[in-house]
């Protein structure tokens, strides 16, 4: 989360190639400053303690070194049905240490109008010029990451055929594996969320979600996900789709 957070406000994902590099370098550092001074003025126990934390130290940079295969997860759905939530919880489960780069549709947009996410946009910066463009650099910003050797997440609503036609492109040039999820659950749900949400990087209301729901989102060929119930639920269903 702390590293999706400051890539979406830094926007340096051009860097991610060297981050596992940097991670394992500094667990050896504390690897070796921890086990120097278990040699200084510690009694037996201490000094067993400092040593293990060291230990630890050393074998997480091995980990953070450790390649895994690269994959790009599309999280679509309505305004409401539980995107966000779903790809936060997937992320650390998905690539290498510390696990997937999240690109939500919502923070890109904000960024390039230059708000923080939690800041609220005018309805004129969700035409439909703009709404490509973000699109646009969605799947700009996943094949960095592909090609960086992370895992990524989409969390976009995706409505249109051609926006998850293109995202599973993305994923085809980097000859990687590609997985769709759409999240279903009920207008009422959908409702309930919206209106409960604070501090949030959306800025879907009641009628946008309703103009969403009269829209034909075309033929959707990803896998359907119940979003219905708990976060929890939610991932497990989405777990079993991903196999993992």
């Amino acid at each position: 989360l702390l590293l999706n957070r400051y890539l979406d406000l830094a926007g340096e994902d051009d860097g991610l190639a060297a981050m596992p590099v940097f991670m394992a370098l500094r667990a050896v550092i504390r690897a070796h400053v921890t086990a120097s001074a278990a040699e200084h003025g510690r009694s037996g126990s201490e000094r067993a303690a400092a040593f293990a934390e060291a230990r630890r130290y050393a074998e997480a940079g091995t980990v953070m070194l450790r390649r895994a295969p690269a994959r790009l997860v599309a999280i679509g759905g309505l305004s409401g049905s539980g995107k966000s939530s779903l790809a936060a919880r997937l992320a650390p489960e998905l690539g290498i240490v510390p696990g997937a780069r999240v690109l939500r549709s919502d923070v890109l947009r904000k960024r390039r109008f230059g708000l923080m996410p939690e800041e609220s946009l005018p309805a004129e910066a969700y035409g439909a010029a703009v709404t490509a463009e973000v699109y646009r650099e969605l799947g700009e910003r996943a094949a960095m990451a592909l090609g960086a050797g992370y895992a990524a997440v989409i969390d976009a609503v995706a409505l249109r055929e051609e926006e998850r036609r293109a995202f599973a492109a993305v994923a085809a040039k980097a000859g990687v594996e590609f997985t769709g999820l759409w999240l279903d659950t009920s207008a009422e749900t959908m409702h309930a969320r919206i209106e409960s949400r604070r501090s949030d990087a959306s800025d879907a209301t009641a009628a946008v979600l309703q103009q969403q729901l009269q829209s034909d989102p075309g033929m959707l060929d990803w896998v359907r996900v119940d979003a219905s119930g708990s976060p929890e639920q939610t991932l497990a269903t989405a777990r079993g789709a991903l196999a993992i």
